[in-house]
């Protein structure tokens, strides 16, 4: 016996199940926010549920869901009414994406034992470096893979990453859960958008704490291939915090090639072997300019990330890499400043070249680690 024909109401069923709610990134259908439709003489009628009254992606819903409705023949017209989401039903929600009973705390996915994101911690050992440059344009060229990619913008007193990538938005709260803003296929949170204007942030250790863990746990980052944190300059509250919470990241160090620069970052290196967690290699930031002659001026001296990765080796008896290293060029502030990073803005730069080159040794999503020994103890008759 042959299945029954689809009915227009199937076609419609099926158009809606293609459009993504924009920050969660999941079909209106899976997430209750559909919750009816009619249709008549080409008109459909769509009764959408916002999470949030004043969603400020209500526009993009309402030309998605018509775009894909009107790709159906025999419809032409589209009417959306929006409403809101009940108290109960958030709850729902936000049981649905959680994964399990609303009532249950919330647990940080990437310090799981099953967790397949890579989380790299960027760290230098003081300001200036070019910290933030490196790690918003590393996430937009491992998204420009195709990756899923967060950032966290953990330089709490510092934080620059929104205006780098371009973010303008705030994050919308579900519930208990933060919906992060997106830029560039990439997910931000910083402390930046829940302050007023450009307030500045005066807390310690504990507050410190706090919100690194809010940001981990609190807010919904869906499946993340990889996850960044640009760290504040050495090692501190935040640091140590990072190594509590999340023992399985892995730390990326940010030089200059100068000694005075190579010396701290090996300091912000070494903390690696205090908390056992993997270093991953060094970038060297501002190595050179290059003159319109061709020739290169290297105005910070030479040397610096290879003698602090070669450092770093000895101190923690495994190799480490330098992963890159990046020319000194205004178009990286610029683009910065711009909100476009230079990967994007000018990929054929030769500083874009550089940092795509560190990308691709970055963009490998780490395998489940069930069952498997982490072997960070490289150290362990060290004392």
């Amino acid at each position: 016996m042959s299945a029954p024909a689809p009915t227009l109401e199937d076609a419609i069923q099926a158009a809606l199940a293609t459009v993504d709610d924009p920050e969660i990134r999941r079909p209106i259908t899976d997430l209750g926010m559909v919750s009816g439709f009619t249709v008549s003489d080409g008109l459909v009628k769509v009764d959408l549920l916002l999470t949030v009254a004043g969603c400020p992606l209500r526009d993009k819903l309402n030309n998605d869901i018509t775009a894909a409705l009107t790709k159906i023949p025999g419809i032409d017209r589209v009417e959306i009414n929006f409403g809101v989401m009940t108290d109960e039903q958030r709850k729902a929600l936000q049981t649905t994406l959680r994964g399990g009973g609303a009532s249950e705390e919330p647990v940080i996915p990437f310090a799981q034992p099953g967790s397949r994101t890579r989380v790299y911690a960027v760290a230098s050992g003081k300001g200036g470096v070019g910290k933030s440059s490196v790690t918003v344009n590393l996430a937009a060229a491992l998204a420009k893979r195709g990756l899923s990619v967060g950032v966290i913008d953990a330089d709490i007193y510092g934080h620059s990453v929104p205006r780098m990538l371009g973010v303008e938005s705030r994050p919308t709260r579900v519930e208990e859960m933060i919906m992060p803003p997106q830029s560039h296929g990439v997910k931000v949170i910083s402390i930046g958008m829940f302050t007023s204007g450009n307030a500045a942030v005066v807390w310690r250790g504990p507050m410190l704490h706090r919100a690194l863990q809010q940001f981990l746990a609190d807010v919904y980052w869906g499946d993340l291939d990889v996850l960044l944190l640009d760290l504040p300059p050495g090692t501190g509250d935040v640091a140590i915090s990072l190594a509590q919470l999340l023992p399985n990241a892995e730390i990326l160090v940010v030089t200059t090639p100068q000694m005075a620069a190579a010396e701290v970052a090996e300091r912000a290196g070494a903390i690696a072997l205090q908390t056992h967690q993997r270093l991953v290699g060094v970038v060297e930031n501002m190595s050179w300019l290059e003159l319109p002659d061709g020739s290169r001026m290297e105005v910070f001296g030479a040397g610096g990330g290879q003698t602090v990765a070669d450092s770093l080796s000895t101190t923690i008896g495994a190799r480490v890499e330098l992963l890159g290293q990046i020319p000194l060029d205004t178009r990286v502030r610029e683009a910065g400043d711009g909100g476009t990073p230079i990967v994007l803005a000018e990929p054929d730069a030769p500083a874009a070249k550089a940092l795509d080159g560190v990308a691709d040794k970055l963009a490998v999503r780490r395998e489940s680690l069930v069952g498997k020994p982490l072997g960070l103890m490289v150290n362990a008759k060290r004392g």
